[in-house]
């Protein structure tokens, strides 16, 4: 129908998309490609009902999909979406795609294995296009390659048995406790397996 419009009109159209079925960015990007020349969004998505099509949504789908370039500045988005919310009360959830706190937050060994060795094997785009960084964490689901990298930042080097060893802790750690471990009990686990273990020849 937009291109209907199009094709036998010299209109400017707009779109006003809801997120109901929660189609609202998939609606809005369809909308362009078929020639509509406006996009109505809203930070965070905020609407009425559902909500409307998210600001970021729709800028990183036409950039990342499409390849068009919006001329508006996406690392401002988590201090504008940040903003919002506290403005409008309604919080962020975790998972809220461009700006939720765990979109790039990486635990599962496989995963950040995959990281290490290329950026783009599970993320699409680079995070510090929105102004976010990758965030690897350690927890029940972690593997080697994990420990090692952690340990790295502490600048400690890990032979195999240590990481087996502190991998058990961890794990025990992430699933008695909820949480990720910080840098004071990686250091502890550190030195539990140091004195446990034989030293390495």
């Amino acid at each position: 129908r937009i291109q209907q419009l199009k094709e036998n009109s010299d209109l400017e159209i707009e779109i006003h998309a809801h997120d109901d079925l929660g189609l609202a960015t998939a609606n809005t990007l369809a909308a362009v490609t078929a020639g509509a020349t406006h996009v109505n969004t809203t930070v965070n998505g905020l609407g009425e009902r559902a909500g409307n099509a998210p600001l970021e949504e729709v800028v990183m789908g036409l950039r990342h999909l499409y390849g068009i370039e919006t001329g508006i500045n996406a690392r401002c988005f988590p201090e504008i979406s940040e903003l919002v919310a506290c403005a409008s009360g309604r919080p962020i959830p975790a998972n809220k795609c461009i700006v939720g706190s765990s979109v790039f937050t990486h635990e599962s060994g496989i995963h950040i294995d995959g990281l290490l060795k290329n950026v783009t094997n599970y993320q699409n785009f680079d995070p510090a296009e929105v102004g976010r960084e990758h965030c690897l964490v350690l927890g029940k689901h972690s593997g080697s390659k994990s420990v090692l990298n952690a340990y790295a930042k502490l600048g400690i080097l890990l032979n195999d048995a240590e990481v087996k060893s502190i991998l058990g802790r961890i794990r025990n750690h992430a699933i008695a406790n909820k949480q990720t471990p910080n840098a004071g009990d990686l250091k502890r686990f550190y030195a539990e397996t140091l004195s446990i273990l034989p030293p390495p020849h």
